[in-house]
């Protein structure tokens, strides 16, 4: 078989591979959505002064949790969580620099602190209401002064 037919072949095969693997993404989307309402939610995985270190994500809330996935990822199981209980909301900020071109557009920078230390994540105004609402909502007796 000549050289270009095997070049044919193999772009050919690699098409495939890549439209497997989108369609793989948006089923695994649906399935995540099907467990609760889900929501665009970026996650700063490395916090550096430079703003890099943003991953793009999907957040759920899972009961007492909130469930982080990322969104090029082929996994079921969430990449981060974080009990409600040890979240606190710290304050909100609008991205700087670089920060700007890695979030989705119109994100909120959320600032929260948790018992493994600070949490940076990214939400839309609509979803920091939520948030918000999701934080409040602890059950009777919680501290609500910590």
């Amino acid at each position: 078989m000549p050289w270009w037919q095997w070049t044919i072949d193999v772009a050919g095969a690699l098409l495939i591979l890549v439209l497997l693997y989108g369609l793989a993404l948006v089923v695994r989307r649906r399935v995540i959505g099907r467990q609760g309402g889900t929501f665009e939610l970026s996650h700063r995985v490395r916090p550096s002064g430079d703003g890099r270190g943003w991953v793009l994500g999907v957040g759920r809330y899972s009961g007492e949790t909130l469930e982080w996935f990322r969104v090029f990822s082929l996994s079921s199981r969430p990449r981060r969580a974080w009990p409600r209980e040890s979240l606190s909301y710290d304050g909100r900020r609008q991205p700087l620099g670089a920060e700007q071109t890695s979030l989705y557009p119109d994100h909120l920078v959320i600032c929260c602190q948790s018992t493994d230390g600070p949490v940076e994540l990214a939400m839309s105004e609509a979803s920091l209401t939520g948030f918000q609402s999701w934080l409040e909502a602890r059950p009777p007796g919680t501290d609500w002064n910590r």
